[in-house]
């Protein structure tokens, strides 16, 4: 137990980085409070099939796994910060282990060790084959149900609480209320925004509430033009992910006449790096005008459902048989490399405000994030934040907070307009700052951007913040993709004007 002042701290969210943060400052002794968008343990990190990365096997190393996240990253990636990943990932596994985290394991009791796209070794562990984010969820989730931790769930971020130039709290919307949350510090771990995308892997929540309520409050961000498209979501019905491990067991990308085409974009072909992946499928659609097709049927049958339980299940429910047969995959937005500027334990520009996960930018992703390394980040940084709190000089607030008077619309009341105008952005990012992006696309999309948010109302419903906070968003990742005149990474300047559907 800590000998430090016991501090009053509020996480906002609930997946991997917010629950593990939550634990270890509460351990260290503060008074928890975590406060989370809908359910406790909603969000991207039970959807998360892919593993975590950080497990060395024979001829692997530390060492080896930075090499790989350094090259993934291309060249704009953190040296620090990525030596931080693969140095206390060991002890993050270890540590999701002795809290109940069931991965699979060999025979002779040893952790499975999977290989991912860009990944020279197999090093990712994984749990219920494709279900590890379920899994992590679940036995986080019971560690703090069983912790001195409140837990507000179905609160919505309105914005952070400023004073004396100090994030000193939150003010949240539940049950129709705006109320203020004091604390002598906050921890954000809202995730991404892969809402500004019409294709997105993301929940309908993930509208970019934390990275929005941090630039309002002046803490810097940097890297929104850096989003990650995956290369596979199953093109039929609700935006369903098909897992980077199923090409790392072998599956490949074929176009109709059964070409794998991936290898006319690099050598590694299924295997390079997401970005490359995922362009090259946006380039084939186009082009073609038919389908990019996933083969996993050289796997057989019970392979598949054995190593990846779920995905067997949903492509049968929707009506394909995968092991017998090629299904139809499309890139979607999956995840977001920038976001809050942060130190490498979690401390962001603004003082007393922590920001970990995909809400972050730690810099460990660079330009293109490596596969497997989101929910090692999450629970690294995650520990490293709330170990940070500790070093957090208080000064007194000015003024008590108090809760305003104002009430709104419950959290599920989305109006029809409001969906519309959302499905309209969804869109224009998709076509104009999406895979392949141009300079008059992006002059085009920021014009329209900026017209929407000249002419939207003050917030008055939860789908009307949600709004705010993507328009905001659309715009700093539209000028920031603008500003930047080369292609890297995840964003991609084309010569002449380039539409991406799906």
């Amino acid at each position: 137990m800590s000998t430090a002042p016991r501090m009053n701290i509020v996480v906002v969210g609930s997946g991997i980085a917010g629950l593990t943060a939550a634990l270890h400052a509460s351990e260290a002794g503060h008074s928890v409070t975590l406060v989370t968008k809908s359910r406790l343990g909603d969000g991207c990190t039970p959807l998360a099939q892919g593993g975590v990365a950080g497990a060395y096997g024979p001829g692997d190393s530390a060492a080896r796994h930075a090499a790989d996240t350094l090259s993934a990253g291309a060249g704009l990636s953190d040296t620090e910060a990525v030596d931080v990943l693969v140095r206390d990932g060991a002890a993050r596994i270890a540590e999701l282990i002795a809290r109940g985290v069931a991965f699979d394991r060999a025979a002779d009791g040893s952790l499975l060790l999977g290989r991912e796209a860009a990944h020279s070794h197999a090093r990712i562990v994984h749990a219920g084959g494709d279900a590890t984010g379920a899994e992590i969820s679940r036995a986080l989730v019971a560690q703090v149900r069983q912790a001195p931790i409140e837990v507000i769930e179905n609160a919505f971020l309105i914005d952070l609480v400023v004073d004396g130039g100090s994030a000193r709290g939150i003010r949240m919307l539940r049950d129709g209320a705006l109320i203020d949350l004091e604390s002598d510090a906050v921890i954000l771990a809202t995730g991404g925004a892969g809402q500004l995308y019409a294709h997105t892997t993301n929940p309908i929540g993930a509208t970019g509430d934390g990275i929005a309520a941090a630039l309002r409050a002046g803490a810097a961000v940097a890297d929104l033009e850096f989003m990650q498209f995956h290369p596979t979501v199953l093109a039929a019905g609700p935006a369903f992910l098909i897992s980077e491990a199923v090409r790392g067991e072998g599956a490949t990308l074929i176009d109709d006449e059964g070409r794998r085409f991936v290898f006319d974009s690099h050598p590694d072909g299924e295997l390079a790096p997401r970005d490359v992946v995922s362009r090259a499928i946006a380039r084939q659609a186009e082009s073609h005008k038919g389908p990019v097709l996933l083969d996993a049927t050289m796997l057989g049958a019970e392979r598949l459902a054995a190593r990846f339980p779920t995905i067997d299940r949903v492509t049968r429910e929707r009506g394909f048989d995968w092991a017998r047969e090629p299904i139809p995959v499309t890139p979607a937005a999956h995840y977001l490399m920038g976001g809050v500027v942060t130190d490498l334990d979690g401390r962001s520009s603004l003082p007393g405000l922590f920001a970990v996960g995909e809400v972050a930018r730690t810099g460990v992703h660079g330009a293109n994030r490596l596969a497997s390394n989101s929910l090692l980040e999450g629970a690294v940084f995650g520990a490293r934040a709330a170990a940070a709190l500790e070093r957090l000089r208080l000064a007194p607030l000015t003024q008590p907070l108090s809760s305003p008077a104002t009430t709104l619309p419950p959290l599920d009341d989305r109006a029809a307009d409001e969906t519309s105008r959302r499905t309209q952005l969804q869109q224009l990012m998709w076509d104009r700052v999406g895979l392949l992006r141009t300079e008059h696309g992006l002059s085009e999309a920021l014009d329209t951007i900026r017209s929407l948010r000249a002419a939207a109302l003050s917030p008055a419903t939860l789908a009307a913040h949600e709004e705010a906070n993507l328009l905001l968003l659309a715009e700093v990742t539209a000028s920031a993709a603008l500003a930047r005149t080369t292609s890297v990474g995840a964003h991609h300047m084309t010569p002449a004007p380039a539409l991406i559907g799906a």
